[in-house]
């Protein structure tokens, strides 16, 4: 089975095709520069040579094309055809409340992306764009939305509420969602495998650190804080967001620096952080090694950068009552053994040690006190493939089971089922499903659905004249 895996930003498409067998990466890359005429778009095949082309990419749909043509390329390529791809997985920041974990995508779900767009409408629309073009250049070919904010929503309310007037959660949803879900989810997994322990049974800390950062506590499997909070910028010290500040300061600076709200907030994202601190960089490799040289100005931010992860491992700590591991990943977490050094020292009283050695090593397990100390490379996207192909072999497990009761199915029905799979040919039994009990206010199973679907020859249609049918409807 191969799934693809898309995430889709503003001016990018970055993607990768998966063979679920044996989790091999076929092929990835990604196109940039969406939008102009200088785009690029870098492609690496599994044994062959890396393609790297400058071209005109004006939008989306041309960029999912030129993906699509290079994969199926008779050279270059790891596909016949498209139809190969069993499943699509996309990568999609925000769920809100909606979504607590990866879901088959239907018209439903895609109202839920596209009402969470309030909460990251710099993320959210251009994921469901991603959505939405594979679901014109790949007809018939279930998708499946994976959130970043979903492994978060196992949060208590203690968590995730903040101490603002209750009415801005009941009215608003204002409150912690958190980030990076899929990340800090995979690498405890992980970690509880290495631990040969179920992960129910274990208290782990992880420390997703990238240019944008985010510690979690998980307690037997679940999220039970995070760094992160309504928005990615509370928290940690990261490349270029300042985190955790007293919010008295937003008005001051603004009254201060003559500057209005969304000057304020372009600084507190992009302007503040480690770039911030050394007025210089917001790259690590770069501020180490200028701190190694005795630069102060560098030594101080990443003073304050160390400070700020040693301070929420303690809170962490008391939060789970306990530790069995400590996490490092992402590309800093991953490869920074001046980090994870600063950040582990005297860290006795946790029962934490590390081989200085293995850390230079970048080493999995840097362990010498009872407490795990591990460095595990995250995976988003094989963690979005894992997810899409759970979802698929359960829907058609679902579809295959035999109903396990008899519903009244009328004329009525069944001229509601027509229209709804005229309007779109190619969505799958359990859109179409939701779409009836939107229709009826009945709960059709999806086994009824398939039925009646088969008995009226809707499944013998070809994809060329469910494409025709849409061309139509559209003109």
């Amino acid at each position: 089975m191969k799934i693809a895996v898309i995430n889709c930003g503003s001016s990018s498409l970055k993607f990768q095709l998966i063979e679920m067998e044996n989790e091999q990466v076929l092929a990835k890359g990604q196109a940039e520069r969406i939008g102009y005429s200088d785009a690029i778009l870098t492609y690496k095949p599994v044994n062959k040579e890396k393609v790297v082309q400058t071209r005109e990419i004006l939008d989306h749909d041309t960029a999912l094309g030129l993906v699509l043509g290079i994969l199926m390329d008779e050279e270059k390529g790891v596909i016949r055809d498209k139809s190969e791809i069993a499943a699509v997985g996309h990568r999609v920041v925000h769920g809100g409340e909606d979504f607590s974990e990866s879901v088959l995508i239907t018209e439903k779900v895609k109202k839920g992306v596209e009402r969470c767009q309030q909460f990251a409408p710099l993320h959210n629309p251009h994921n469901l764009k991603g959505i939405l073009v594979c679901e014109k250049l790949l007809p018939g070919i279930p998708q499946v939305g994976v959130f970043d904010t979903a492994f978060h929503n196992t949060l208590p309310s203690t968590a995730y509420i903040y101490a603002l007037p209750i009415e801005f959660y009941k009215q608003h949803k204002i409150r912690r969602y958190g980030f990076h879900g899929t990340s800090h989810a995979y690498v405890a997994q992980k970690a509880a495998e290495y631990l040969k322990k179920p992960i129910k049974e274990t208290k782990i800390i992880t420390c997703h650190l990238g240019n944008g950062a985010s510690i979690t506590a998980i307690d037997g499997g679940k999220s039970i804080e995070t760094s992160m909070g309504f928005t990615p910028l509370e928290g940690l010290v990261m490349g270029t967001r300042c985190g955790d500040i007293d919010p008295a300061l937003v008005p001051y600076i603004a009254n201060l620096e003559k500057l209005n709200l969304s000057e304020v907030d372009s600084l507190l994202n992009k302007k503040s952080g480690m770039l911030g601190l050394t007025q210089l960089t917001n790259d690590m490799r770069e501020i180490e090694e200028k701190a190694i040289d005795g630069d102060k100005t560098c030594i101080l931010a990443l003073d304050i950068y160390i400070h700020r992860i040693r301070k929420y491992i303690g809170a962490y700590t008391v939060h789970l009552g306990g530790l069995d591991v400590l996490v490092f990943t992402a590309g800093i977490g991953e490869r920074s053994p001046y980090v994870r050094e600063r950040v582990c020292k005297n860290m006795g009283y946790l029962d934490i040690g590390i081989d200085l050695a293995k850390n230079e090593e970048n080493a999995f397990d840097l362990s010498t006190g009872r407490t795990k100390v591990l460095v595990i490379p995250t995976n988003e996207e094989l963690a979005i493939a894992r997810d899409t192909c759970k979802i698929l072999e359960s829907m058609e497990k679902e579809i295959k089971k035999p109903a396990d009761r008899k519903v009244e199915f009328s004329e009525d029905d069944r001229a509601d089922l027509i229209s709804i799979w005229l309007k779109n040919p190619h969505a799958t039994i359990v859109d179409i499903s939701e779409q009836m009990e939107d229709r009826t206010g009945k709960k059709i199973p999806v086994q009824t659905i398939k039925q009646q679907i088969e008995l009226l020859g809707l499944d013998k249609v070809s994809e060329q004249k469910k494409s025709d049918l849409l061309s139509k409807k559209e003109k």
